[in-house]
C-alpha cells in the first residue's frame, strides 16, 4: 500500500490531490480526524498556490475538447460515474460516515443514492436542454448554452459528496471542467469521487480535486483569473471573502449560504405532523442550512406542542452513528462544538430556559436543546447555529407569525404547518424564503430551483437554472434574407 494511502473501514483512500488525471502530493499535510472518536483518521496532502496553480491549468487545458464533446457523450459518461457510484454506495457510506459523523443508515439508503442522482439527472437534462426558437420582426432568435470554462467549486462538510455533486454534475454536464476544493474536515469521499469518475471514462484534466484550507489553496482558486465560474456552499463571512477575491476578475458567482429558517405551526394545524415535523430538524445534528431551527407556535396550541414535542425528542437516540439504532450523530469538529455551546450558554445568561438539553453530551457530542424564552432581537434568534439547538417563540395571529418569520436577515426556508389550504397559500406568498414546504419537510425535486434570499445566498441552481449558471447564454439572431445560393 502506497504511503499516501489510507484505510477507513477497510476502504481504501488515496489522500494526495487528483490533478490532470494523476495523484500530486504536497510537502505539506494536515489532519483529518473523525468526529466520532476524535482519532486522526490520515494526513491529508495541504495545497495551496503551486496547487491551485497546476489545477487550474489542468482544467483550462482539459476544456476545449470536454466543451466539444457531444451532449451525448457528456450525458453517457455522467450515467457512468453514477454507476461507479452505485456500485461503492457502501464503501463510500462508512468513509464519509468515519470523516463527518453523519448517520451510516441515512447514507446506505439516502444520501449516497441522491449522489448516483445528481449524475443521472444533469446528464438526462442535458439532453432535453432547449429553448424554442422565436422570431423578431422576421429574424429568428436561437438560444444556446455555451460551455463557461473552468470550474472551481467549494463544498462544505456537512454532506460533502452530495452537496459536492450537486455542482459537479451540472459543471460537467454543462460542457466546463472542474476543480473542486473540498471542506478540510471532511476531504475523503471527494477523493473517492475522483477514482470513480477516471474508472468512468472522464478524460484527464476534466475533474480535479485539490485539498487544503482555504485561506491557503481557497484564495488561490478564486482569485485566479482563468476561473470562469465560482459555486460555493457555506458560511455567509467565507462567501464574502470569495466574493471579495472574485471580484477582481468580476468571476461570476453562486452562493448557498446560511439560514434562520422558521418553522410555523398554525392551531388548526395536524400537531402529530407538527411535532413531528419539529423534531426532525435535529437532522445531522442540525447541521443542516435547510433546518427549521425557529419554531413559531400559535399561543392556543403552544403548551400541548411544547408537550409533546419534549416526549418525542427525548425518544431519541444519541450516539455512534455507525449503530443503526442511533438518531443523532456527533457534531463535526471541536471548534463546532464551542460555537454551539457558546450560542447555547450566551443565550441562557440572557434569561432562556432549556426545556430540554442545553448542554455537550460527552466527546463531540451535544444535547438536542429547545430553548425557550427568547427574545426576537436575541443572538440565539438571529443568528445560525448549525447545531442540534432549536428556540420556541409563540405568535397570536398570522400577522405576527409572519413578521417574526421574516424579521432574520436570512431566506432560505420555511416550513408552515397549517389544516386550511387558503392560510397556507397566504401565507407561503408573504414569507421571505427560496423553498417554502407546507405539512412536509425537505422533499427537494432536481428540477426546482433552489437558492436562498438575502443574506442566504445569490442565485438558483436546480434544472435548467444550473445550466444557465454554469453557461454562457447565447443568443444567435439571423436575417430572413442575404443567403448565397451554394447550390
Amino acid at each position: 500500500m502506497s504511503e499516501h494511502t489510507i484505510t477507513v473501514a477497510g476502504v481504501s483512500v488515496d489522500t494526495r490531490h487528483w490533478i490532470g488525471g494523476e495523484r500530486v502530493a504536497s510537502a505539506q499535510t494536515f489532519p483529518d480526524v473523525s468526529p466520532i472518536d476524535g482519532c486522526t483518521i490520515g494526513d491529508i496532502s495541504r495545497g495551496a498556490a503551486t496547487e491551485a496553480a497546476a489545477a487550474v491549468a489542468a482544467a483550462k487545458a482539459a476544456f476545449p475538447a470536454w466543451a466539444a464533446t457531444s451532449r451525448a457523450e457528456r450525458a453517457r459518461i455522467l450515467h457512468a460515474i453514477a454507476d461507479g457510484v452505485d456500485k461503492r454506495i457502501e464503501e463510500l457510506a462508512i468513509v464519509e460516515t468515519t470523516d463527518n459523523g453523519a448517520l451510516l443508515r441515512s447514507h446506505r439508503r439516502g444520501v449516497m443514492p441522491r449522489v448516483a442522482h445528481n449524475f443521472r439527472f444533469f446528464a438526462d437534462w442535458l439532453l432535453k436542454l432547449e429553448h424554442e426558437d422565436f422570431e423578431t420582426r422576421g429574424h429568428t432568435n436561437h438560444v444556446s448554452w455555451d460551455p463557461a470554462g473552468p470550474c472551481v467549486l467549494i463544498t462544505p462538510w456537512n454532506a460533502p459528496l452530495m452537496l459536492a455533486t450537486w455542482k459537479v454534475a451540472p459543471a460537467l454536464a454543462a460542457g466546463d471542467t472542474v476543480v473542486l476544493k473540498p471542506a478540510e474536515w471532511s476531504p475523503l469521499t471527494a477523493s473517492l469521487l475522483a477514482d470513480i469518475a477516471a474508472e468512468a471514462g472522464l478524460p484527464a484534466g476534466v475533474l480535479n480535486v485539490v485539498q487544503g484550507y482555504g485561506s491557503e489553496v481557497g484564495d488561490a482558486l478564486t482569485s485566479h483569473p482563468d476561473v470562469r465560474r465560482i459555486s460555493f456552499t457555506g458560511s455567509v463571512p467565507t462567501a464574502r471573502r470569495i466574493a471579495a477575491s472574485a471580484s477582481a476578475n468580476l468571476t461570476p458567482l453562486s452562493l448557498e449560504l446560511g439560514g434562520k429558517s422558521p418553522l410555523l405551526v398554525f392551531a388548526d394545524a395536524d400537531l402529530d405532523l407538527a411535532v413531528d415535523l419539529a423534531v426532525e430538524q435535529y437532522d445531522n445534528a442540525g447541521q443542516v442550512c435547510l433546518a427549521g431551527t425557529r419554531l413559531l407556535v400559535e399561543e392556543p396550541i403552544a403548551e400541548e406542542f411544547t408537550r409533546r414535542f419534549v416526549e418525542k425528542a427525548a425518544a431519541l437516540t444519541q450516539g455512534d452513528p455507525r449503530d443503526e439504532a442511533t438518531d443523532i450523530g456527533p457534531n463535526i469538529h471541536p471548534r463546532q462544538l464551542e460555537k454551539i455551546d457558546g450560542f447555547v450558554r450566551r443565550a441562557l445568561d440572557a434569561g432562556a430556559r432549556a426545556v430540554i438539553g442545553g448542554h455537550r453530551n460527552g466527546g463531540q457530542y451535544y444535547a438536542p436543546t429547545l430553548l425557550t424564552d427568547v427574545a426576537q432581537d436575541s443572538e440565539i434568534v438571529q443568528e445560525e447555529v448549525f447545531g442540534p439547538v432549536l428556540t420556541l417563540q409563540t405568535f397570536a395571529d398570522e400577522d405576527e407569525a409572519i413578521r417574526l418569520a421574516n424579521d432574520t436577515r436570512f431566506g432560505l426556508a420555511a416550513t408552515l404547518a397549517t389544516g386550511d389550504p387558503q392560510r397556507a397559500e397566504r401565507v407561503s406568498a408573504q414569507l421571505v424564503a427560496g423553498t417554502v414546504w407546507v405539512n412536509c419537510f425537505f422533499v427537494r425535486d432536481l428540477q426546482a430551483p433552489f437558492g436562498g434570499s438575502r443574506q442566504s445566498g445569490v442565485g438558483r441552481e436546480g434544472g435548467t437554472w444550473s445550466f444557465d449558471f454554469y453557461c454562457d447564454l447565447k443568443n444567435t439572431v439571423t436575417a430572413p434574407k442575404g443567403w448565397k445560393d451554394h447550390g
